[in-house]
């Protein structure tokens, strides 16, 4: 946390740039308060970069759009309903929301929306007393109606009223605590944790969309695994994600399995290094840190105690993919995300039968095609899989997977791996075998697919004379 008067200084220069004095002076014009709310006033403090500029206001939207036309290129009222108002004003995107109260009835999934009429009202129902400070504007005044500057000097989580009934009115909020301890660093104060325990199952009253989103940011956190955590020991995951705390297994008196929940976690941190450290200054990749933290998910339903004691999760990957596949479809999240995050679950282990023995260059080419677009991605999970404490073990798994790393960089230097395909497309086979579009074509495609993959680059005449003898085949044998 900065010093607060280094916080003033920022906040001062904050209020000063061209969208916060266009939007203060034509507010205080049209005779209507305006205060730069929530985020942007605590991150000054924090020393954080301001990544959206928030407002609110006495105005009712359909006065906040006529304020805001004349002054921006752009509106956007998507979020009308809720009093929010969205601009594009000197170059920069802002949202300029009436004061409001939300709450829930106990029944339905989304909240009601109650308009205010004071800055101090709006500041009391807010999630946090952190996110409960407004400068006003244009006098550059610091409000602060719940002590927040008190808790983001002692990097607390709290609520500005009573936590149950903060998040009674929005249950979401709870899983904002958690993405806040990972976004932050902060400790939720213990009140509030435990209305968060007590009121966990209050969550199933807000929309998948809404979670969904909510565990998306979370995980998108430099450090997501404290937010992780929080959920799981508040018992918020086993209503949201529960297949995270499921992970939790019993381990057996001899150790014969690591827990498998807490490998998980080490997973997830591990991808998160390798990220940065291989895509420096990139965004962070939700499928990525999905997949890192379910990678596993398929092993407490795979599980068996064979003779002897070993513990085996057999086809857990098969079985996890699926599992992920319906836990991020029924969080609303798009066929992109949860197939990549599927696909990559399902592949997470078959480099560890590389590092037993050395593959042909067949099973290189495969490897890569089966991964697809996917395959930087699964370079990281794979790497970020190994969390034994036997450093002579990981040292070999790292090597091995090193020198798979060069092979498959040689091979697609040599033959354009990422964009195998058969020696012969569609038109050629067809012509070639003097056949019309059906099933045969796909059945001779997939074989000079497999052949390319066997042997490489076969050139258009031996491909042609493999096929012929491959129909010739096929032919004699019906």
């Amino acid at each position: 946390m900065e010093s607060v008067a280094d916080a003033v200084r920022r906040l001062t220069e904050l209020a000063a740039t061209p969208p916060v004095v266009a939007l203060a002076d034509a507010f205080a014009t049209a005779g209507h308060e305006l205060s730069l709310v929530g985020g942007p006033v605590r991150d000054a403090f924090l020393g954080r970069p301001v990544a959206d500029l928030d407002f609110a206001t006495d105005a009712r939207p359909d006065r906040i759009l006529e304020i805001v036309r004349p002054i921006s290129t752009a509106q956007w009222d998507v979020g009308r309903a809720y009093g929010t108002i969205g601009a594009r004003v000197a170059g920069e995107s802002v949202e300029i929301t009436t004061y409001r109260a939300d709450s829930y009835d106990g029944a339905t999934r989304k909240p009601a929306v109650e308009f205010g009429d004071t800055l101090e009202g709006d500041l009391a129902r807010r999630d946090f007393t952190v996110n409960a400070l407004a400068l006003r504007l244009p006098q550059r005044q610091l409000v602060d109606v719940s002590s927040g500057v008190e808790d983001l000097i002692a990097r607390r989580l709290t609520t500005p009223g009573r936590p149950e009934a903060s998040f009674g009115d929005d249950p979401l909020r709870m899983l904002r605590a958690a993405r806040f301890t990972a976004q932050l660093g902060f400790e939720i104060d213990p009140a509030t944790l435990a209305a968060m325990r007590e009121l966990a199952g209050r969550i199933e009253i807000v929309s998948a969309e809404r979670i969904g989103d909510e565990l998306a940011k979370l995980l998108r956190a430099d450090r997501p695994r404290r937010g992780i955590e929080v959920l799981v020991d508040t018992g918020l995951a086993a209503l949201v994600v529960p297949e995270i705390p499921a992970l939790r297994l019993e381990v057996d008196e001899h150790a014969h399995h690591k827990d498998v929940y807490e490998h998980s976690l080490t997973v997830l941190d591990q991808a998160i290094d390798l990220e940065r450290a291989r895509h420096p200054g990139e965004a962070p990749d939700l499928v990525l840190r999905w997949a890192a933290i379910l990678h596993d998910i398929g092993k407490p339903s795979t599980k068996r105690v064979e003779p002897g004691g070993a513990v085996t999760f057999h086809h857990h990957d098969v079985v996890g993919a699926k599992l992920a596949a319906r836990r991020l479809k029924a969080l609303r999240y798009g066929n992109d995300v949860v197939d990549a995050v599927a696909r990559l679950i399902e592949l997470h282990l078959r480099f560890f039968g590389y590092a037993e023995g050395a593959w042909t260059d067949s099973a290189v080419r495969r490897y890569v095609r089966d991964a697809g677009p996917l395959l930087e991605r699964l370079h990281i999970l794979t790497r970020a899989d190994v969390t034994t404490r036997n450093r002579r073990k990981a040292e070999r798994l790292a090597s091995a997977y090193d020198d798979l790393e060069e092979r498959i960089a040689r091979l697609a230097e040599e033959e354009e791996l990422a964009a195998i395909r058969p020696d012969l497309d569609g038109e050629q086979i067809m012509r070639v075998l003097g056949i019309g579009p059906g099933p045969d074509v796909g059945r001779a495609y997939r074989f000079l697919l497999d052949t390319r993959l066997d042997e490489g680059p076969l050139g258009a005449e031996e491909a042609q004379r493999r096929l012929r003898a491959w129909w010739a085949q096929r032919g004699s044998r019906s």
